[in-house]
């Protein structure tokens, strides 16, 4: 299956992935106006952030949000690999490289060893029918009936 253009996955009901209905019901998604998957792009209340800004345990997870994080700074962002001081890794998006040096400067415990993203669209590209809004439950039913009965994809 080919990488959809505008939110880059293959699958188009692969996300949320956790908590599906509850995301789906309560949060605001970045609707995909090419395939219509739906990503979370609303603002977690305790961290007072983004999805997009969380650490994702893969590569392939952190790529699922990178669209709403280019659609959040209106440019390509960037997916850049962290590691710990105990040598764990962990996948974030940032909007440049300035922002991946603010994030170390202030996580002095945490490393990014290349400095450039693993992965990064060229460019970015406003797309006509995307839509970001909270969806109606018809919606939410619809989008999960078909994520079941596509295993996700």
């Amino acid at each position: 299956m080919a990488e959809c253009k505008e939110c880059y996955s293959a699958h188009s009901r692969i996300t949320p992935l956790l908590e599906p209905r509850n995301c789906l019901e309560n949060h605001t998604q970045y609707i995909c106006g090419t395939c219509g998957r739906c990503i979370c792009i609303d603002r977690d209340e305790k961290r007072g952030v983004q999805r997009w800004n969380f650490p994702f345990k893969t590569l392939e997870t952190a790529k699922l949000y990178l669209r709403t994080a280019d659609a959040s700074m209106k440019k390509p962002c960037g997916i850049y690999e962290i590691t710990d001081k105990n040598g764990r890794r962990s996948y974030k998006i940032f909007s440049d490289c300035e922002a991946l040096t603010a994030y170390l400067a202030k996580n002095r415990d945490k490393r990014c060893e290349t400095k450039a993203p693993l992965y990064q669209r060229e460019t970015y590209e406003e797309m006509p029918d995307t839509q970001i809004r909270r969806l109606t439950q018809q919606e939410v039913e619809q989008y999960l009936l078909e994520q079941q009965k596509n295993n996700g994809y």
